[in-house]
């Protein structure tokens, strides 16, 4: 007896516990519809509005079943190569490569948004409604620094847009509707709840991604997320490959203004203020005395750019603009980035523990310049293209702003970087054990380095650290 009676002590002590939280449990489930009914009636409604891409581009080489049976599978080397010898002197044969996509509609006129990944490069762009019918489409304007892109039909009747919502207003555990065409399976329709807000994943120097448990596959890329009011309020844009129900979207309130701009000019024009700039440690804040840890630093002013025309200095804090408070420097890169060109801004800014203000005219950002400053031709002998380790790429790279080294911007097929597992974004740091510093250092090691002889590179990859690699004659 006393064997069974003391576990029944324990459960009726466990309900007497529980009895609160079950109570407590039962009140938000009263108050709160933890799962919708059904979401019948919003795919029914939204479906309309929502397009199947796809795309067909002309590629050059073997193609992907020449590269999954001749490539990386034998560890880099080609055995045919080894019998018969090397295939350059043979023409590159075209090839024709299609991918699937979504979108949708934006409004009557035929305006459809996607990401620029879907469309990109593309000879072909063929637009398939819900109803069957299929349109020629021509692209309107593309960000790649986004992954956003403007495609428009013509002649299409009875356009069913899709309203936009409000992606600032959205709270994580929201549920949210993905509909597009995963794996060319269109119109499919997955629901989930936003897991997340303002997520960064490395994709660019604006990540500002709705991070989602609502099935998101290859080919829903470029279709909508929606609020279940039916409103877009992102765009599914990335997945992580390794894991499961893990989506990215970029946000609606984002993609307005970039849309906007697309529609309008056909490119994206954003605002340039022209510092170096990282957020605020601990121990940077504590430092200059900052007790709530808000504020951006300033590591370097460029020369007759707005911030140095307005008085900006470097190791200033700034702490708003135009009375927005900045805690991150991807919040003031973002504010900056969506100032009209021309526009004066005003700067709040800690200098030595006192406050000042500041007024500066926001310049053009001129991309172009930025990426390829300083960049240098393929090198003949590995297949590299490289260009000089800015103040500004450093900090993209989270590195500091003297960092030494020079970034890897291309690396050609076939070429000899590739094999050995030389990757765009790679920042060179040594070659054949000596560091390197610049460019032109860099180039007076490479034409040092023995052409028969295996070459040795330190480089650093980002989020893995440093690398050895062996590129061999």
């Amino acid at each position: 007896m006393r064997v069974i009676a003391k576990p029944i002590i324990i459960l009726l002590l466990a309900l007497a516990l529980t009895a609160p939280l079950m109570l407590s449990g039962a009140a938000i489930a009263e108050n709160v519809a933890m799962v919708p009914a059904n979401f019948s009636e919003l795919a029914e409604k939204a479906r309309p509005g929502v397009v199947n891409i796809r795309t067909e581009r002309t590629m050059k080489g073997g193609g992907r079943v020449y590269r999954h049976f001749f490539g990386d599978r034998f560890g880099g080397r080609n055995p045919f190569e080894e019998f018969f010898g090397p295939f350059s002197d043979m023409p590159q044969r075209e090839y024709k490569q299609q991918s699937l996509g979504s979108g949708f509609i934006m409004d009557k006129a035929g305006y459809i948004v996607t990401n620029n990944h879907v469309i990109e490069d593309a000879d072909q762009i063929k637009v398939r409604m819900a109803d069957k019918s299929e349109y020629d489409a021509e692209v309107v304007g593309r960000d790649p620094k986004t992954d956003l892109a403007l495609i428009r039909i013509k002649d299409a009747r009875n356009l069913d847009p899709l309203p936009l919502g409000n992606s600032d207003d959205l709270k994580v555990g929201t549920w949210v509707v993905a509909i597009g065409s995963p794996f060319g399976l269109e119109q499919t329709v997955t629901a989930g709840i936003v897991s997340a807000k303002s997520r960064v994943i490395g994709q660019g120097p604006y990540d500002d991604f709705i991070q989602t448990d609502a099935s998101i596959n290859p080919g829903n890329s470029g279709g909508p997320l929606l609020d279940l009011k039916g409103r877009v309020v992102g765009i599914n844009t990335a997945i992580v490959a390794s894991g499961q129900g893990i989506g990215f979207a970029i946000p609606i309130d984002m993609a307005k203004t970039i849309v906007a701009q697309l529609k309008d000019k056909g490119e994206v024009t954003r605002g340039w203020l022209g510092v170096g700039i990282q957020d605020l440690t601990p121990e940077l804040a504590e430092y200059y005395g900052i007790e709530n840890r808000r504020g951006v630093l300033v590591t370097q002013v460029f020369e007759g750019d707005p911030a140095d025309k307005a008085g900006i200095q470097k190791n200033d804090i700034i702490t708003s603009i135009n009375g927005n408070s900045v805690a991150t420097g991807r919040e003031l890169s973002s504010i900056v980035a969506n100032t009209p060109v021309g526009e004066k801004t005003r700067i709040t800014l800690l200098r030595n523990g006192k406050e000042l203000k500041l007024s500066a005219r926001v310049a053009k950002r001129d991309d172009t310049l930025i990426e390829a400053s300083a960049a240098q031709k393929e090198s003949d002998a590995l297949g590299l293209q490289v260009a000089a380790l800015t103040p500004e790429r450093a900090q993209q790279f989270g590195l500091d702003k003297d960092e030494s080294g020079v970034l890897v911007v291309e690396v050609a097929n076939d070429s000899r970087a590739r094999n050995a597992g030389v990757r765009p974004g790679d920042i060179i740091k040594g070659i054949n054990r000596q560091k390197v510093e610049n460019l032109d250092n860099y180039q007076a090691l490479m034409d040092k380095a023995g052409k028969e002889e295996p070459l040795y590179m330190l480089i650093m990859r980002r989020n893995e650290g440093l690398k050895a690699i062996k590129i061999m004659p």
